[in-house]
């Protein structure tokens, strides 16, 4: 048999899935609908500064890049096999493109969230 790397692929996107079905709806709703009319707390809440603390803190850096890192895996792993539907041939370059598009957004968030700070 010949060793594949498919289920890497499948994990991730798996992962992403499972996350983007938990997290997803909710983190939509709270950044772009009820924080900006300040329904909660009141309208500072995801204010610059308050933002800024969440990406200092390790374990904010941790859910966002998880959270960033996962989506992208998921999309680009559901993207690579919807070319397939639409007719377009899936080949070493449109698996090059869409995993290493996720690869490159994955390495850009870890070294955005770093260059932050702690």
């Amino acid at each position: 048999m010949k060793r594949s790397n498919a289920p890497i692929f499948w994990l991730l996107f798996g992962a992403g899935g499972m996350l983007s079905a938990l997290l997803g709806t909710m983190l939509v709703f709270i950044t772009g609908l009820a924080a900006p009319l300040g329904w909660p707390l009141g309208p500072g809440l995801l204010g610059y500064g308050q933002v800024l603390a969440l990406a200092r803190h390790p374990l904010g850096k941790a859910f966002l890049f998880v959270v960033v890192a996962l989506f992208a895996w998921h999309a680009v792993h559901r993207l690579f096999h919807s070319l397939h539907d639409v007719g377009i041939r899936t080949g070493a370059a449109a698996k090059l493109t869409c995993y290493g598009g996720a690869l490159v957004l994955t390495v850009v968030v870890a070294a955005s969230l770093l260059a932050i700070g702690f």
